[in-house]
């Protein structure tokens, strides 16, 4: 993935400061949304232009190459597909040094049908996301110009899957549900580990793709919020926190879900890792607008006069903007897809044990933390948090 270190390091911010916003089960991709925040911000002005420059952490005028940089990026990945999608007014008139910058794969008409309009942008998510996200984020209105949108789908399977096995917490907010567990056991501790932040301890599993694509799983204790486990997560990833790993941790309770003990064996063998977690399939739309200081689109909603003099000589306001999301994870392995849009507007006999091996428990059995993220550059692409387990039938 051929992506400069500024772009990544913006794009996870943005991950890491709209997990602050998290509440409940949810999942989201900052790496949707960054790029058409980009695209404006090349085509806006004045305060329109300060604001979705500081939302990007980087200066406007090279925003549009971050853009370009990252969807490029994201669709020679293997295992994520991307693409950018424009729907325009047959009489709005774009600015042709602005319109040559997108580099995008669909460029259609919005016309005066506003239903027959909306399905055919229902039908551009879904066949982006093959069905995993069914409609567009946002629903045309007659004062609509313009829809600018992105759609991602990521797919990665476990060379190791994990054993389905029904669990049943014994405490927490799980406490007595069947719940569809997911079991694997392993000889790499290494790939988990602890990091304390000054919220808390945090608990980070990395479970690895077939492709280049790694899922961490993040346990907070208990009295931390969504966005502060998550933020520990990206702040792993980036090096900005310290972690000791599952072959360094001491014996007993170790960290939220985590626990280091030693087990009756029949021969020796090396450190293990025990993980038993749980399958979920967790969806969310989110109204970008609702969050508009987060992505800089405070001025911008303001339809009281245009900010994008460089995306069309006609006044433009942003007039709606969201993001439906999905992400699966199961025995086999994850399937997560995002698309967003701004509209301007686990025998026999009895063995003999003689022996002690150590094995690392994890256990998430309570509402954690996800991350998905390309191995190589750490970018994270999708994260969410999950609340609703799948249940075991």
């Amino acid at each position: 993935m051929g992506i400069t270190d500024w772009t990544i390091r913006a794009v996870n911010d943005l991950t890491a400061r709209w997990a602050g916003a998290a509440d409940g089960g949810t999942v989201f991709s900052a790496a949707g949304v960054w790029p058409l925040l980009a695209f404006l911000a090349d085509g806006a002005q004045g305060a329109a232009r300060a604001e979705l420059a500081q939302a990007l952490g980087v200066p406007a005028h090279q925003a549009a190459t971050g853009a370009r940089e990252l969807l490029a990026s994201m669709e020679s990945t293997p295992g994520l597909e991307s693409a950018l999608g424009l729907w325009t007014d047959r009489a709005l008139e774009l600015r042709e040094e602005w319109l040559t910058g997108l580099p995008a794969e669909a460029h259609g008409v919005l016309t005066t049908d506003l239903e027959a309009s909306q399905e055919a942008l229902d039908a551009w998510a879904a066949k982006r996301t093959g069905g995993l996200v069914e409609r567009m984020p946002v629903t045309l209105t007659e004062d609509a110009r313009m829809v600018l949108a992105t759609a991602l789908v990521l797919r990665t399977d476990w060379p190791r899957p994990f054993t389905e096995v029904m669990q049943s917490p014994d405490t927490g907010p799980w406490q007595g549900r069947r719940l569809l567990g997911l079991w694997r056991r392993g000889v790499r501790p290494d790939r988990l580990g602890v990091t304390s932040t000054p919220e808390g301890h945090v608990t980070a599993l990395k479970v690895p793709g077939d492709n280049g694509i790694d899922v961490h799983l993040l346990l907070g204790e208990e009295r931390m919020a969504p966005g502060q486990v998550l933020r520990a997560g990206v702040g792993v990833l980036e090096g900005a926190l310290p972690v000791t790993g599952g072959g360094q941790l001491p014996y007993g309770h170790v960290g939220p879900g985590l626990r280091v003990e030693r087990i009756p064996a029949v021969a020796p063998e090396p450190v293990s890792l025990d993980v038993s977690t749980v399958a979920f399939d967790v969806r969310a739309d989110h109204d970008l607008l609702r969050l508009h200081r987060l992505f800089g689109l405070t001025t911008a909603r303001d339809t009281s006069q245009g900010h994008f003099p460089g995306i069309s000589a006609a006044p433009l306001a942003i007039g709606g903007a969201g993001q439906s999301a999905v992400a699966q994870f199961g025995a086999l392995g994850f399937r997560a897809a995002a698309v967003t849009a701004v509209m301007p507007v686990a025998a026999g006999g009895v063995p003999e044990f003689r022996y002690e091996n150590t094995v690392v428990r994890a256990v998430f059995d309570r509402p954690f933390g996800f991350l998905a993220v390309h191995r190589e550059t750490r970018l994270v692409l999708t994260a969410g948090w999950v609340t609703d387990p799948t249940p075991f039938r």
